[in-house]
């Protein structure tokens, strides 16, 4: 109601419109533009008074509307009281034509202006209005579609824990089944494993040291299980383990060369994992010399296709995987993001 722009406004028009009738008035200067003054600050206040009073209206009536006429009717209030005020509560105008001419002048003017002033400050009052509402729902879709990709990302992370889990008890049953003593060896270790491994399939990020860590007991884990063909090395640049990913990135592309590139061949294989950095990015590079794309026949898999939904999600689209055949056989998984560090 007193808000500065707006009172800074009125008392303007209000002082530009008192100069003016001083030109026809006998009065002093300084009486007309108080008259004025009061004229317009009187109107300012029952603008904004029927801007918040009555709080709720009649279907009938529209709040401009009401505003409007409460502008209308207060400009001669206004001006009768200007003039009781600075004659001493004795206007006479019956006995002083001049100064019912000065009245007439002042509403006059008043009235013709006033509503003008009040339908523009109205038409802003909208347009801040429109403003903060377009505000308000960009923010609240933006933070519906962050709900709905976390939401998607647990729904995601929630099909590579049952995937991976039953890839690993069928490697563990497959070993029992052929009465390896190595069976109660790789049960334990099975064991030691999940209980690191399955917590962080529920966080939303971790590093890519954390991934390697998960890694380096699955690989142990499956070497255990078939230790004269399973080989595998690795080159980690050190500037990357801090770097932040989805949860079981690394380890995806690990199991997947395990089961569908080194199990499934006679001769077994070796698996080379390397991480590295180049201009900002973090380029991984998981291969084997497992059988190979085209001798699989079932496609990437599940394991492979929600790593790119999870790599969308968390990167927005500026993630690259990537498969390619190698010679004379094998599998290359490039993968590369932006290489962000993860927050503390």
């Amino acid at each position: 109601m007193l808000g500065w722009r707006r009172l800074l406004l009125t008392l303007s028009i209000s002082m530009l419109l008192g100069l003016l009738n001083t030109v026809p008035s006998t009065s002093p200067t300084s009486i007309v533009v108080g008259r004025a003054l009061l004229v317009g600050l009187f109107a300012m206040l029952v603008f904004g008074l029927f801007e918040q009073w009555p709080a709720r209206l009649p279907n009938w009536m529209a709040r401009w509307a009401l505003q409007l006429l409460g502008v209308v009717v207060a400009i001669p209030l206004g001006a009768l009281l200007a003039y009781w005020l600075t004659t001493g509560g004795h206007p006479q105008f019956a006995a002083n034509p001049a100064r019912l001419t000065g009245f007439g002048i002042l509403t006059f003017t008043g009235v013709l202006v006033a509503p003008w002033i009040a339908l523009g400050a109205m038409v802003r009052q909208r347009e801040a209005f429109a403003r903060s509402q377009a505000l308000a729902f960009d923010f609240e879709r933006s933070e519906l579609e962050r709900q709905a990709l976390d939401a998607r990302m647990r729904l995601l992370q929630a099909q590579v824990q049952p995937h991976f889990l039953f890839n690993t008890l069928a490697n563990v049953q497959a070993l029992v089944d052929a009465g390896s003593p190595q069976a109660a060896k790789v049960l334990a270790s099975l064991i030691a494993y999940l209980r690191a491994a399955v917590p962080r399939l529920h966080e939303p990020v971790t590093t890519l040291g954390q991934e390697l860590q998960l890694v380096r007991a699955y690989l142990e884990l499956m070497h255990l299980r078939m230790p004269d063909r399973l080989q595998f090395t690795w080159n980690v640049d050190a500037a990357a383990l801090d770097l932040r990913c989805p949860p079981m990135t690394l380890l995806t592309l690990v199991e997947n060369a395990v089961r569908h590139g080194i199990d499934p061949s006679e001769e077994g294989g070796r698996i080379e994992i390397q991480v590295q950095l180049k201009d900002c990015r973090c380029q991984v590079r998981v291969s084997d010399t497992g059988i190979g794309l085209q001798q699989t026949g079932n496609g990437p898999g599940t394991g492979l296709s929600t790593l790119r939904e999870r790599l969308q999600l968390t990167f927005g689209g500026d993630a690259q995987l990537r498969l390619s055949s190698l010679e004379p056989h094998g599998v290359c998984a490039e993968l590369e993001f932006p290489a962000q560090p993860s927050p503390k």
